[in-house]
């Protein structure tokens, strides 16, 4: 009977690590280049195409609003981020031009789905515009 109280509270320690290591998320490794990369297209071009491209690609997982409470965003694994936060909005255009063109884990990388770099800058300044 002791051995069963000590494999339980193994194994409910064990679930409890685990669960936490889920939640905790690593934080994005930006590369320099990208931290200072100036963004070519000026904030309010093309605004339209810019939401256009979000609701398209984005609206999804991160929702209408940018809050990450989009209707696939249950099924993502970590923090899909809320692009009205400060935090979020103090980031280098260029860092999140990477994070959208790269990716990682749940997150697509867009450079093939979007080959553009146009259209991705365009969603970095959509993605600005939900902080207003």
């Amino acid at each position: 009977m002791k051995t069963f109280k000590i494999l339980t509270l193994v194994g409910i320690i064990s679930f409890a690590f685990y669960s936490f290591t889920t939640l905790v998320q690593e934080e994005w490794k930006v590369p320099a280049k990208y931290l200072t990369m100036k963004n070519p297209v000026a904030p309010k071009t093309d605004a339209a195409i810019g939401k256009s491209l979000y609701t398209k690609h984005c609206k999804s997982c991160h929702g209408s609003e940018g809050y990450g409470d989009g209707p696939k965003a249950k099924e993502m694994k970590g923090d899909l981020g809320d692009f009205s936060s400060k935090e979020y909005q103090k980031q280098s255009d260029g860092a999140l031009f990477y994070k959208t063109s790269i990716g990682r884990k749940d997150m697509p990388e867009f450079t093939k789905k979007m080959p553009s770099d146009e259209d991705r800058w365009l969603i970095v300044n959509y993605m600005r515009t939900l902080a207003e």
